[in-house]
């Protein structure tokens, strides 16, 4: 039972992250040009291990596409190949901005009901 709820919990983070996974890159990136690797390990270090790159580098694609962050090469510190580095444009900052104050709100709503409601039956101590 408790793997079938751990399994249901992770499920339900994937569904949430996936919303906002956009907004999580595109802060990352606004802190300092990164690449592909480097994202990884900054959600990860951010408690959102769940992220795949097979999640991330499609998501960098369809964001330089749109024209919210920009790519360039860089030489690799370690002298291996060129790596691939994503900054925010202009309208990427913008777009942060709102997603930001929209997210804060939302998160704030959510976490008005989930903690002010409670189930019928249950007592309030």
């Amino acid at each position: 039972m408790a793997k079938e709820l751990s399994a249901a919990g992770d499920q339900r983070r994937s569904q949430l992250l996936r919303g906002v996974l956009d907004l999580c890159l595109l802060s990352l990136i606004a802190e300092r040009p990164r690449y592909g690797f480097e994202f990884a390990e900054a959600l990860a270090a951010g408690g959102l291990e769940l992220v795949s790159d097979g999640s991330i580098y499609p998501l960098l694609a369809r964001m330089e596409r749109a024209g919210l962050i920009s790519s360039y090469r860089a030489a690799s510190p370690s002298g291996g190949a060129p790596r691939k580095y994503y900054r925010l444009t202009e309208a990427g900052h913008t777009e942060l901005s709102g997603g930001r104050d929209g997210w804060l709100a939302f998160a704030g709503q959510v976490g008005r009901i989930l903690t002010t409601t409670k189930p019928t039956g249950e007592t309030t101590p």
